[in-house]
This record gives C-alpha cells, structure tokens and sequence, in this order.
C-alpha cells in the first residue's frame, strides 16, 4: 500500500486510518480479524486507530501493544526486518506469542510502564530463538504508556531498534584495543628487556664493540677494547683508529673506509690491532654503515689465541704426518735393503767360494730391489712435489691413445674399456712419463676395486672455470683440461677420500700396495700447476679427475729413439761436478771405457775454476744441489758465459724449481734423475753428444 500526505480514497472511510501503512498496512488487511478480540478493523476504537495511524506513519522503528491484560502486537515497516521469519504471521498476535523467547524479560518491563514508570534502554542483551538469526542479541528500548479518552490504560507504545552489529562492533574494538594496549605494554617490557640484554651485552662481551666516524675516529666504545687491549678508553677515542692499527695493514683499513663510505657493509676484515703492552691482536672486523650520516658500526673478534692454537694443530698434524711418512719409508727401505744387502753377501760368498756358475740372479735381485728403491723415492718425491718434472707441451689424447693397449691388457678380460677424447683437446705442459704413470696408477686402483670386472672410462675434456668452480677445486680460475678415469667399482666412503692422497694411506690388503699411488698422482698434479679430485659413494663406484692448465701452443711431435744409431763409443772431454765421490767415481768409469775424457769436481767452486782454465769442456754434467754456496745451475749459467753453447746435463736426486728454470730448461740443457741406470747414463751422453757434433 503506498504512503501519501493525503488518506488513501481507495480505502474505504472507516478505513482510512491505515493510510501510508504501506506493508504494515496490507498485513492488517490481509489478516482474518473473526473471532479477535478487537474485532474487525472498520470496529476499532478511535484511540487505537490514531494511535496505529501515528504508528505506520513513523519512520522510526515502532511496536504498539493494545490493550491490557491481553496485548495485541502492532508494527510498522521499519520494524519489520527485526521479526525475520516471525513477520507473516505476528501482525495480531498476542505479544507474549510473537515474543516467547523474550517474554520473561520483557513481562516487568511493560508492568512498570502500565504503572507510569516509561524507561528508556540502551543496548539491553536480549536471548532470543535462533528462527531469526543470532541468539544473543542486543536492542535500544523506550516504553510508554497510551492512555483512552477516560484516562484508563489502553496500552504500550515501544520504540525499539537492534544494536546488535554496533555492540558486537564496539566490544570487537574494545578487545582490540585492549589487545593492542596489552600488545603495547610487551612491546614496552621486551624493549626494556632488550635494552638491558643490549646493556649487559655492551659490558660483558668479549668482542670489541664501538660506533666509528668516517674520519677515522672512534666515538664510543665498550669495555672489551680495555680488556683486550689495556688501552684506557680516553685514548681510544682522541686518538686516530689507526694509530692503533698496524701499518702493514694501513692501505687494506684504508680501502674498508671507502667501502663503508660508499654505503657498503664489510665482514671478515682482518688486520693486527697494538695492544698497550706493544704486543699486536689479530682482529676480524664486521662493520655496519650508518646510511644518511658519517657514522659506522663495528664488531671485532679477537683471533689471536684461535689462531695460535690453528698453528699448534697444524704442526701436530705435520708432526704426526712426518711420523707416518718416516715409518712407512722406514719399513719399505729396510726390506728393501735387506734384499739388496743379502744377495750382495750371498755374491760375495760365492765368489770366495770359487762358486761362479748362477751369479746372474743374485745381482738381477739385488738390482732389482735397487730399482724398487728408486721408484719409492720417485713416489715421495712426487707426493712432496719435488720429484724432478721435464714438462714439455704435450698432446694428452695421444698419450692415452698410445697406452690403451697396455691398459685394455692391465685391466683383464672381465672389464670392459672405453676412451672417450675430446674433440680440439688443449694442450698441456707436463711431463708425459709422469701423467703416464699416474693413468696405469689410477687404471690399476680401478681394477683392484671391481674384483668381478665391472667397466672402465677414460675420458678427456677442456674446462673454463669460473671464480666458483675454481674455489670448489682449489684452482684459479682458468682454462684447463681435465682426465677422468671412472669405474664401477665398490667405491670409497668420506672418510677414505679424505684420507686417499696420505702417503702410505691404503685400503688394500697388506703387501697388496704401498698407499702411494694416490700420493704421488697428487703431488705430480700440483707441481704441473693442476689439482686432483675425487667423486665417489660407496656401492656405486669412483671417477678421479686430475685437472691440468692448458698450453696455449702446439704438442711436440713424438721422437722415435734410435738407440742404435747412437755410437757406442765416443770422444770428447767432460766434466762431472757432484759432491758424491762415488758418484764421480762411476760416472768416471762409465764414460772412459765408452771413450770420454772425465774431469771431476767435488763442488761448484772446483768446477768453476776448470771451466775458467783453457781446458777443451765438450759437456758439464753437473748435480743440481751442491754445497758450499753455488748450486748446479749457478755452474751452469757460469760457464755458459764463459763458454757459449755449452752442452750441460743435470743430474738430480730432487730440484727445487728454481735451480732447473721452474721447469723450463734452455735449449742444450737436459735432466736425468738419479738413480740411473749406467745405460741410461751413456746413452744420454752420447745424445747430447751427438747433438753438439
């Protein structure tokens, strides 16, 4: 029914009273009014029907309740969403039936507005069914009483609203303001609580803590600085931080500085720190810049006493090693002197005896022990990086090409073997023999690892290593190339690939290897300027690299030796500087009775003095560690200019690399290590002999 300013002419007169009712009004109409108590709506009494009249007209939310004993529910539309599912019935009602739920609460609110007493009610929690959505509810009430023409009570006006969502609301933001002032109050308590842990910390600690000036200047300081460095804090703060600081590292504090200028944090700075006993403190630095003013902060940790005990665990380590090495040598040396003192004393007997038939194989066994005492000393040499290397640019897919018929043989039947070389493989500066034997090595460990066969790889590859993956195998970074050799053998554990490249560290059976295989792979590796590694899991099997830096050139083409188109005899004088007697002695007779004139020298100084004579030198064969203040290649350099082209063979247990050219020898130079075999000797004299002829 629309509302108007005016009474609706549709309605009938005695109807009229509904007019702008709206809703409300049509629920009146459509209602069965028989049998009520009130009858039908053209009957009301006058005062109810002003009294409806006002209340469908409001726009506030309304009830009226008629009558007095008996009270009729009445509404208008701004009441109806607060009925829900109650509105198609309620209009009519007995107000204690629309309001059952609420009847008990509501019954002496509305006796004490029939007895004068109107009230208003804010907020009121109500308990209501659920028919109509939450149970507990709150509403705003006034209750006032309607009185008839004759004064007599006619019934109950209530304006009335639901609060619910604004009180929910307001106690949500009550909750949360006391959650937010609880909140406030931990924060209080944990800052305070902080700043007393930061207060201890600043006092207690043992790290030197202080807040810097970019001038160089320190501004405060804790209580560590005079602790550690007996300094009184006055001094730390009027004079420069690097007066304190030592002036090897000036330049490197210097750079931290600039660094720190330009916004950036630096950690693990470390530089020596003066103490006031005129001792230094190793420090690291971490420091914090102060973005937006001249102010940094730092922390630094004393490393001193760390770094004192690093050293005692590195030299016990040294010590421990030198121990395992001395005894390892100790034992291997014995039994091989043993073979060589006997068969030597057997020999001896023999001859006294006059028992000269089958002397051969006691001196084949006496030298070939010698043999195995040279090899041993090749592997120490090799582990320690002292080992004599002839490096010369070689192709190392053509090495292997070359060996792959003695390894396929070495390997056996039951494993499989394949070489995979790269394609445009670099070169590689190396001693070829060296890189050949570490290969047999590792082919051999291979094998020994895979009893039942198994399958064997060789391969060869180029690598560009980055700053990263220099760091991850303790190379710089660099072009190398890389030889691989994997199997699919029982593999190794981590404690065993720590341990692999020990001198005299093995896991094979006793008398089954000298544990220096792996050693003198290592050491050859590094002395050729590469690395080894090592990757492997137990169960599924290993892959060794050795990483070599690249040649930029081209390999020497292979140089067939024709032994026998060397002379067997020669002419020519030679002089031999070594301060072994013997040494001289042999060599002496060797190359005499292939027909050489041999000048000996005891030391440098002798050699000198024959090179400076007027006597015709056509060879210097000279060792390379000498005593008395000149070296082998001192000689060499000598009596190169005091005779031009002179040919000069080095002769050498070990050489440091600088006395042979860091392993690059000038043209007319060669090496030969001891020990050597006589024919090795000759030969090598007769070459180079030849050579200059």
């Amino acid at each position: 029914m629309p509302r108007s300013d005016q009474a609706d002419s549709s309605l009938p007169r005695s109807l009229r009273f509904l007019s702008g009712g709206g809703e409300a009004a049509r629920l009146i109409l459509e209602r069965d009014w028989t049998g009520h108590p009130l009858g039908k709506p053209e009957t009301w009494p006058e005062g109810l029907k002003v009294a409806l009249s006002l209340l469908l007209n409001s726009p506030e939310s309304m009830i009226l309740a008629w009558g007095r004993d008996e009270l009729t529910f009445f509404f208008n539309d701004t009441y109806i969403p607060l009925l829900g599912p109650r509105r198609d019935w309620a209009m009519g009602t007995p107000f204690k039936d629309v309001w059952s739920d609420a009847w008990e609460q509501a019954k002496p609110i509305i006796d004490q507005a029939f007895a004068g007493q109107s009230q208003r009610f804010n907020d009121l929690p109500w308990k209501l069914d659920t028919d109509r959505g939450a149970a507990d509810t709150w509403f705003t009430f006034s209750y006032s009483r309607v009185l008839n023409a004759e004064g007599e009570i006619a019934g109950l006006f209530i304006f009335t609203n639901e609060t619910t969502a604004r009180v929910l609301a307001d106690a949500a933001l009550k909750e949360s303001q006391a959650q937010l002032k609880a909140a406030n109050l931990i924060l209080e308590q944990r800052v305070e609580e902080r700043t007393a842990e930061r207060d201890r910390v600043w006092q207690l600690t043992n790290d030197l803590m202080a807040t810097a000036r970019l001038d160089g200047y320190l501004v405060q300081v804790n209580p560590a600085w005079t602790r550690l460095l007996g300094w009184a804090e006055v001094e730390f703060l009027t004079r420069p931080f690097v007066e304190f600081v030592d002036a090897a590292d000036h330049a490197e504090t210097a750079r931290v500085v600039a660094q720190l200028a330009a916004g950036e944090i630096v950690t693990g700075f470390v530089d020596r720190v003066l103490a006031s006993d005129g001792s230094f403190r190793t420090i690291m630095w971490t420091a914090v810049p102060d973005v937006g003013s001249d102010l940094f902060y730092i922390i630094g940790r004393d490393l001193t006493e760390q770094h004192r005990t690093e050293e005692a665990l590195r030299q016990a380590q040294k010590m421990e090693a030198v121990g395992q090495l001395t005894g390892g040598l100790a034992h291997d040396f014995n039994n091989l002197l043993t073979g060589m003192m006997g068969n030597l004393e057997l020999l001896q007997h023999r001859v006294a005896r006059g028992r000269l038939e089958d002397l051969d194989r006691f001196i084949l066994a006496a030298q070939g022990a010698g043999r195995r005492a040279a090899s041993l000393t090749q592997r120490l040499l090799a582990f320690s990086r002292r080992q004599t290397l002839d490096p010369r640019p070689t192709d190392v897919n053509r090495l292997i090409n070359g060996l792959e018929d003695m390894l396929r043989r070495t390997m056996g039947p039951e494993t499989s073997m394949e070489v995979v070389g790269a394609g445009g493989l670099w070169t590689a500066c190396i001693d070829a023999g060296q890189l050949e034997n570490a290969l047999l090595n590792l082919c051999i460990n291979a094998r020994d690892a895979m009893p039942d066969g198994g399958r064997l790889t060789i391969e060869t590859a180029n690598k560009w290593l980055d700053d990263r993956s220099g760091r991850e195998r303790d190379l710089p970074p660099g072009q190398y190339l890389s030889i691989c050799v994997t199997d699919t053998g029982s593999g190794m554990d981590q404690h065993t690939i720590d341990r692999a490249f020990e001198p005299f560290f093995t896991t094979k059976p006793l008398g089954h290897g000298t544990g220096l295989g792996l050693s003198m792979i290592y050491g050859f590796a590094r002395q050729s300027g590469g690395q080894v590694r090592i990757y492997s899991e137990l169960g599924m099997g290993t892959t060794i690299c050795i990483y070599l830096p690249r040649y930029v050139g081209d390999a020497e083409d292979d140089v067939e030796e024709m032994v026998a188109a060397l002379p067997d005899h020669g002419s020519g004088t030679i002089l031999i500087v070594d301060d072994e007697a013997t040494i001289r002695h042999l060599v002496d007779e060797v190359l005499d009775e292939v027909g050489y004139t041999v000048i000996g020298a005891a030391d440098g100084a002798a050699g000198l003095k024959v090179l400076q004579s007027g006597a015709r030198i056509d060879l210097l064969i000279t060792d390379v560690g000498l005593p008395n203040g000149m070296n082998g290649r001192q000689v060499a350099d000598a009596g190169r200019s005091l005779r031009p082209g002179l040919k000069v063979l080095f002769i050498t247990g070990y050489a440091e690399n600088a006395a042979v050219g860091n392993g690059h020898l000038e043209p007319g130079m060669e090496l030969l290590t001891k020990p050597f075999t006589l024919d090795a000797l000759t030969s090598k004299v007769n070459e180079m002999m030849a050579a200059s002829a």
